[in-house]
């Protein structure tokens, strides 16, 4: 889990901590509803404890190894690969503590802002930049979480977001190919 950032879609993270969640029980599914079906797990081997790591693109980059993690309150990313890709002049100047990073707390000095593609949806995201190795070259956390509109399943190894061309997922990278 990694604490610090300074809000989630214009909320505290202190505020976000304390909001309640709803669910609605409907029963028949529109189609732009965001379900899972024991179809979804196809293909996995059950049980697992697989973490969700996926590739992604950034600008022009496919970049392997990247983290979805719900418990972090920040997306980071690393000072290498920003280096790789010749982004390092895009980095802003900015002091954040993240607290509980490689179980202990890291300063990080720059703040990046880059255009993700998720399956043909242009955002903009903001990453703290870490320098050291961390195992993964991005940690997405809540942030992209919430501003994607994210639907996680540990269980199906699966992403799911709306976009405006109806519903589009994200598979991770370690699984078989029986979907």
């Amino acid at each position: 889990m990694i604490f610090g950032g300074k809000e989630i879609n214009g909320v505290t993270f202190l505020v976000a901590k304390k909001m309640k969640v709803s669910i609605n029980h409907r029963k028949r599914l529109r189609e732009d509803d965001i379900t899972f079906m024991e179809k979804d797990a196809n293909g996995l081997l059950l049980p697992h404890n697989n973490a969700l790591v996926i590739y992604l693109n950034v600008l022009d980059y496919k970049i392997k190894r990247v983290l979805v993690d719900l418990e972090s309150s920040v997306n980071i990313i690393q000072w290498r690969v920003l280096e790789q890709a010749n982004l390092t002049r895009s980095i802003i100047p900015a002091k954040e503590i993240l607290a509980v990073f490689n179980l202990t707390s890291v300063t990080t000095r720059e703040e990046i802002l880059l255009i993700m593609n998720t399956e043909g949806v242009m955002k903009t995201t903001i990453f703290e930049v870490v320098d050291g190795d961390m195992g993964y070259n991005i940690i997405l956390g809540r942030p992209w979480l919430h501003e994607m509109n994210v639907v996680p399943s540990m269980y199906h190894q699966l992403l799911k977001f709306p976009t405006p061309k109806g519903i589009k997922q994200i598979w991770v990278i370690n699984r078989r190919q029986g979907r």
